[in-house]
């Protein structure tokens, strides 16, 4: 079946405050024409036009996907890019009035939400893929990441992690077809470890930090001057800990949703090819800079015309 070029009927918008930046935007979202792809503008610079971004444009993979284009930054865009691909919306205007996406409540559940709230339909021109004609492989032996695509005609994604941890286990999770993106993988948030939080809150590194975006893994129970330290960077009176070694008792969505939450990642930075992949993706241990490098190498496999038609 002839799949349709997407775009949404009416804009909407919402607001909120970026992770790392800890500053207000205002995101505003808006129908695209027919084959104009994912356009991002900033309108608190004047004149600023709408730009493609892509994987050149990268410039930060350390704690999220941080782009740069004509002198203006993007930050943090891999969730709001993920329930795009996630919705197959292929033409959309993405304004914004700050440098960093609004982290929400750490996952695409919000995003993917407001997108439906627009209505999405159809536009009269068929829908293009990227395709593959060979296997592609990024792997990091050292750091034992292997990020593998091979030809398919859909795209399927199986990731795995491995966090040598006693709170997250080795886990597995898979994406079997993109209509599943919203109902398996768009609610599970970000994460992170409770010593990794400290370090970041000691160098003013999560400004926008909070228990309601991102799901805390405590590998060791706080001490009296952490847990005060982290009761007045949340502003929260009382600082728990789950049976399940979660900081405020926060329930998962999924027993692996710290997987499923990497592959939605993964959708989210391979959205900066520019066009939806059909591959059987393979990913051991990814992270946002193994997935910036994974998709250069399809980038430049497509370059070279090892493009394939099904």
């Amino acid at each position: 079946m002839i799949k349709k070029q997407k775009t949404i009927q009416q804009e909407v918008s919402i607001s909120g405050s970026g992770l790392h930046t800890g500053k207000q935007a205002n995101l505003t979202l808006k129908p695209a024409d027919i084959s104009t792809g994912i356009l991002f503008k900033r309108t608190d610079i004047a004149n600023y036009q709408p730009v493609k971004l892509s994987v050149e444009d990268v410039f930060d993979t350390s704690r999220g996907t941080f782009l740069r284009k004509n002198s203006a930054e993007f930050k943090t865009v891999e969730h709001l890019l993920a329930a795009i691909t996630g919705l197959e919306i292929d033409n959309i205007l993405i304004e914004i009035d700050g440098e960093e996406m609004p982290i929400l409540d750490g996952s695409s559940k919000v995003f993917a939400d407001l997108i439906i709230s627009a209505d999405i339909i159809s536009q009269d021109a068929e829908k293009q893929y990227l395709r593959i004609s060979e296997e592609i492989k990024y792997e990091n032996p050292e750091k034992g990441i292997e990020i593998i695509a091979r030809p398919s005609e859909e795209l399927k994604i199986s990731v795995e992690v491995d966090y040598d941890s006693k709170v997250i286990l080795p886990q597995k999770a898979e994406l079997a077809c993109i209509e599943d993106f919203r109902t398996e993988i768009a609610s599970c948030r970000t994460f992170v470890f409770l010593h990794e939080l400290q370090y970041l809150i000691a160098h003013n590194l999560v400004r926008g930090g909070d228990v309601n975006n991102a799901i805390v893994f405590v590998e060791h129970l706080p001490d009296e001057a952490t847990a005060k330290q982290l009761a007045e960077f949340f502003n929260k009176p009382d600082i728990k800990v789950s049976e399940q070694s979660v900081l405020n008792n926060t329930e998962l969505c999924f027993e692996n949703e710290p997987a499923r939450h990497k592959l939605l990642d993964l959708i989210g930075d391979l959205t900066l090819l520019g066009l939806p992949l059909k591959a059987e993706i393979t990913a051991k241990k990814p992270g946002h800079f193994s997935n910036i490098e994974f998709a250069k190498l399809i980038q430049k496999h497509i370059l070279n015309g090892n493009q394939s038609s099904f």
